[in-house]
């Protein structure tokens, strides 16, 4: 989740001509961002509404709007439409008749909480078999993050990782296995991007809000093979065939709980190498629960956390973006916690519990572009030296969306070298908590 001042902000800052426009090549460039936002501050622009409920868990009327995407462009629709054709030759090598397929085109969807809160955006393909053109299915584009946060987590997280001395390349080619938990699904591109351009990564995903989860199958075409029950078994015994021609493997290696964090971390065994926490609810509040230095929550999640590379990326506001227009504190947050604050109180929090007992721990925060969120990152066994040669083979390797996957990263460099000499206890201290 983001803050929408921020999003507003950084909606005029970008002008292009139309010659730069025709080279942008990632499709979830922030340029785009005027294509899903909408034309209204508050109203549904020229959304439509696609998916629409009350959420029992606190997070309001949960709701999915519909918008026209102008990439990919109809050109490319035949070619897409031959890929499909192809991987169901190669998922059914037996079927007697070929089958054929259709695209009826690309449009963003952005799940919101309470109508004006946008949760999270993703671009779908809407698709069909010619033999049953009524069979709709929907694949959710997992090469395009459309917010720049998400960017930022995946970034920083996977460039600090293998700085800790995780060989992440190996990982990324399929030769060993990266065990990642994402806490808060939202519409999944975070860990449909994680699952599909890591071949080794084995993603579980934790979501408290059923209504969240069948949003993200239904309307923003996420894997329904990935749902698991509370047994720990899957909800689906075997994937759909069309599952598989998406998706070949990738929704083998995807596992969506519905759960409460708190009770998924304290009761789980699996150890985790990656952790990815994005869990604003429906009030747009980080919950107390998951960032208190004394619950059972992160005194949990750093039993799970790999004593020797584990790390841990947070999505949070920035302090600059939580005051009202007027200056003044909003009073749903007087209680909460002292402003300028909140993202120091939360980084020494993770800092000081999930590095205790580590000589090698390190906390630090990266600002996101264009949006007021901030990226923290709390790791076990950081290692500076070669921090800039791994983040550029991590990045070749990954060959991530043009998000500036390098300036992220030396972001933190920087940040890590201004900043780690302190050792100094000041609530008020920015940027690195180191040990």
């Amino acid at each position: 989740m983001w803050r929408r001042a921020g999003i507003l902000r950084g909606l005029g800052v970008r002008r292009f001509s139309a010659e730069t426009r025709r080279r942008i090549e990632d499709e979830g460039d922030w340029f785009y961002a005027s294509e899903w936002w909408g034309n209204d501050y508050d109203g549904d622009g020229d959304g439509r509404t696609v998916f629409s409920s009350t959420s029992e868990k606190g997070n309001g009327v949960v709701s999915v709007l519909s918008y026209p995407s102008s990439r990919p462009n109809g050109l490319h629709w035949p070619g897409t439409g031959r890929w499909l054709q192809q991987r169901y030759a190669e998922v059914c090598p037996g079927c007697k008749n070929e089958e054929r397929f259709g695209i009826l085109g690309y449009q963003w969807r952005v799940l919101r909480f309470n109508d004006n809160t946008r949760q999270s955006t993703a671009k779908v393909m809407a698709a069909y078999r010619e033999s049953k053109p009524e069979s709709i299915f929907l694949m959710q584009q997992a090469h395009c993050l459309a917010v720049p946060y998400l960017k930022s987590m995946i970034s920083v997280g996977l460039t600090t990782i293998a700085s800790c001395g995780y060989d992440l390349l190996n990982a990324i080619q399929g030769k060993q296995n990266l065990r990642i938990l994402c806490i808060g699904h939202g519409g999944g591109s975070l860990p449909l991007f994680l699952a599909s351009k890591i071949q080794g990564a084995n993603v579980d995903i934790v979501e408290i809000d059923p209504l969240v989860i069948s949003a993200s199958i239904q309307a923003m075409g996420f894997p329904a093979f990935s749902v698991m029950t509370a047994s720990g078994e899957r909800a689906f015994a075997r994937p759909e065939s069309i599952d598989d021609v998406m998706w070949k493997g990738i929704h083998e290696r995807l596992f969506l709980y519905e759960l409460d964090a708190e009770d998924f971390v304290c009761n789980t065994t699996n150890p985790y190498d990656m952790i990815f926490i994005d869990a604003y609810d429906g009030d747009d509040i980080f919950p107390n629960k998951l960032w208190d230095p004394n619950s059972t929550f992160l005194e949990a999640l750093s039993k799970r956390l790999h004593p020797k590379h584990g790390t841990v990326v947070v999505n949070l506001h920035s302090d600059s973006d939580l005051l009202t227009s007027d200056g003044s504190v909003p009073s749903v947050l007087e209680h909460i916690l002292p402003m300028g604050k909140y993202v120091s109180r939360i980084g020494r929090a993770y800092k000081d519990v999930l590095t205790r007992d580590e000589r090698s721990g390190l906390g630090f925060t990266v600002a996101v572009p264009w949006v007021c969120n901030t990226s923290l990152v709390v790791c076990k066994g950081f290692e500076m030296n070669g921090f800039k040669a791994k983040s550029l083979l991590a990045s070749l390797a990954l060959d991530p969306p043009k998000a500036n996957f390098l300036s992220t990263s030396l972001m933190a460099v920087n940040a890590e070298k201004r900043l780690s000499l302190s050792n100094n206890d000041d609530d008020d201290a920015p940027g690195v908590f180191s040990r």
